[in-house]
């Protein structure tokens, strides 16, 4: 509606519109942890969980609305009509930009539920945001490393059954977990350095996905499988806020977690290596799949 402003302006304009929105959510988000965090009811803690959730649902639908007033980004968005609010999804796509976070939100808001990612348990002591992401369910994970495991062996497993146990929450609540399996944002030269088998993304990591599937297997039925293609190039986070991007193309599909990988046990060694395959597979059709939106968009810009 706006995008006819400069670039600049419009950059300062949504980029201070964001921070107060997420100012505007987040105290309310604080106050009602605190309250769930005091009152130890079951029913008042899914209570809680509910309206927070909502709370951090409409602070997405309000910065969906900043940049469609500011921006002239237009998201074409397929395979939607596959999902439902009211399950439970494992979201996988590839990374490219901290933009892919704020396309992924506003592309499935409104289609599966809020979207959660895995956070590292250190980030729980982030002053204010460590609550909101606690209140929120955000589930928090602690990882060991072998050379730390064999130093402290009975240890070993305990990372696991932590997650697990802050997982068990979601049982009787749908909810959207979000794992980049590349583990980082691509680039060239990240892909040159791995000498990446893929045309155009990284290697997939075997490990967070797994794990994530080994603690969380109960509760996730489907795989949301989403690639993501910027016709214009990578943009950086500027970019979009300033109305650089014109359109993003992103594709999706589910999988049945049960169908492609209900057998899988993640504590069998042949287990693990067929799972590396099916996930090596499952990255090179997605390449494929990105190749031909990079063939079709750039025919189509040609014309």
């Amino acid at each position: 509606m706006l995008n006819f402003l400069p670039a600049k302006l419009i950059g300062f304009i949504s980029f201070s519109l964001y921070i107060l929105n997420t100012i505007f959510w987040l105290m309310p988000i604080l106050v009602f942890s605190m309250f769930k965090a005091l009152i130890p009811l079951r029913f008042s803690k899914m209570v809680f969980s509910y309206l927070l959730d909502l709370m951090a649902s409409n602070w997405v639908a309000t910065n969906t609305i900043i940049q469609k007033i500011f921006t002239k980004t237009k998201l074409v968005v397929t395979g939607l009509e596959q999902l439902k609010i009211d399950d439970w999804y494992l979201v996988l796509a590839n990374h490219q930009s901290w933009v892919d976070i704020v396309v992924l939100q506003r592309a499935l808001h409104g289609n599966i539920p809020f979207l959660k990612f895995f956070l590292k348990r250190e980030l729980i002591y982030v002053p204010l945001l460590g609550l909101a992401w606690w209140a929120l369910d955000f589930p928090f994970m602690k990882r060991y490393s072998q050379a730390f495991l064999k130093k402290n062996p009975h240890l070993r497993g305990k990372d696991l059954a932590t997650t697990k146990k802050a997982c068990a929450k979601f049982k009787h609540k749908p909810v959207s977990v979000m794992n980049f399996i590349e583990g980082t944002r691509f680039s060239q030269k990240k892909h040159d350095r791995q000498n990446s088998p893929f045309q155009h993304l990284l290697k997939p990591k075997a490990g967070g996905m797994s794990f994530v599937l080994d603690a969380m297997g109960e509760h996730l039925t489907t795989i949301v499988d989403v690639t993501i293609h910027y016709p214009d190039g990578i943009p950086n986070f500027s970019d979009f806020v300033s109305g650089r991007v014109e359109t993003v193309h992103i594709e999706v599909r589910s999988l049945s977690i049960t169908k492609e990988l209900g057998h899988i046990n993640f504590s069998d060694r042949n287990d693990k290596i067929i799972f590396q395959k099916w996930l090596m597979k499952f990255w090179h059709d997605k390449d494929v799949r990105l190749e031909k939106m990079i063939q079709k968009y750039s025919t189509e810009s040609e014309r």
